[in-house]
């Protein structure tokens, strides 16, 4: 492989900001998926993604439709993606990431991914990455002008009003969110130049369990739970990012709810991987076995979104909730998107 922009790339990153920004930019829906660098060299295919960790074995189709579609020579920044009927499948992504060769190809057919452009770094013997946004755009729809699934070029607009509107409506097609970059500036690798404003909501959640922190006897994730229809304790997912004495802290608070010896507990026998026997895709030997806990300690968390019944990223922890009752939190409580389909975004 012989590029003007080579391999590995670290990706141009953004700030959170809370809302919309005006002035000098151009907005993009903001992809639930994995961030992904596309370098061909002909024949060549590499899937660089944002740890620089290659994700062409993962994603044969993706390398396919790159030889079919892409020009014969180029460095595109982009996101990988899984729709599912009319949005996106975060948790079906994730089950791509997988060693095993035969498991990689079926799930290939059986759950199809999709590529999403939305930058263009390299073209021919060319490197576009000090040219500004706006340059790097307009040779992006030249090249992706054919483009047809499962390769996609992503909506782009200089309008802030439709893309404050975008930012609501599009939530329903599983989007995170909507991406604000600087129509004038160079690509810079690693640097968090762009703006992102990402969906932003509250949930009392029941703490059914906690694991323990890599690097010792502190806690690491609080493991999360709602209330169902069916009046059981459903595990959500996990809160985590605690500052390190609060981890420590955190040992002797939960210590007063630690389920005694012979007590039952709503995920004590739950069928298949419950929240005491999960793994680690991304690390296969990392423990993630659970300290189980009386389900009576309620907890405020800030989350961005739901992934059918689970939280789709981590939970920020706010405080404890000492004022609720258990029993109270339910899947009521949350703000559901209007749905929205995933195919008029990619034709907006």
């Amino acid at each position: 492989m012989d590029l003007p922009v080579m391999p590995p790339v670290k990706p141009m990153l953004a700030t959170s900001v809370p809302e919309v920004p005006e002035g000098g930019f151009a907005y993009e829906p903001k992809w639930d998926g994995f961030r992904c660098v596309v370098f061909r060299d002909g024949d060549e295919v590499e899937l660089g993604s944002r740890n620089e960790r290659p994700l062409t074995r993962y994603f044969p189709e993706v390398v396919e439709a790159v030889k079919e579609q892409l020009p014969e020579r180029c460095v595109v920044d982009g996101e990988i993606v899984i729709a599912a009927g009319a949005g996106l499948d975060f948790e079906a992504l994730l089950q791509r990431v997988h060693p095993a060769e035969s498991r990689v190809r079926r799930l290939a057919q059986e759950t199809p991914a999709s590529l999403v452009a939305f930058d263009l770094l390299a073209l021919g013997d060319d490197d576009l990455t000090q040219q500004p946004f706006s340059a790097r755009r307009a040779a992006l729809e030249q090249a992706l002008a054919g483009a047809r699934p499962p390769v996609h070029l992503t909506p782009a607009t200089d309008d802030v009003a439709l893309a404050r509107e975008w930012f609501t409506l599009f939530e329903g097609a599983g989007l995170d969110g909507v991406v604000a970059k600087p129509t004038g500036g160079a690509y810079e690798q690693d640097k968090r130049v762009m703006r992102k404003v990402k969906h932003a909501r509250t949930a009392d959640c029941v703490v059914g369990a906690y694991r323990w922190h890599k690097s010792g006897p502190v806690v690491g994730s609080l493991v999360l739970g709602l209330y169902g229809d069916d009046g059981q304790l459903h595990h959500i997912g996990v809160a985590a990012s605690f500052p390190m004495p609060r981890r420590k802290a955190l040992v002797d608070e939960l210590a007063p709810y630690l389920l005694p010896e012979g007590d039952d507990h709503p995920w004590a026998h739950e069928g298949g991987p419950g929240p005491g026997q999960e793994q680690s895709r991304w690390n296969r030997g990392k423990d993630m076995s659970a300290v189980l806990l009386r389900p009576e300690l309620v907890v405020e968390v800030g989350y961005d979104a739901m992934q059918g019944d689970r939280l789709r990223h981590t939970a920020q922890f706010k405080h404890f909730r000492p004022d609720r009752d258990p029993r109270s939190c339910t899947y009521a409580q949350l703000d559901r998107p209007v749905r929205f389909d995933l195919g008029s975004v990619l034709g907006a």
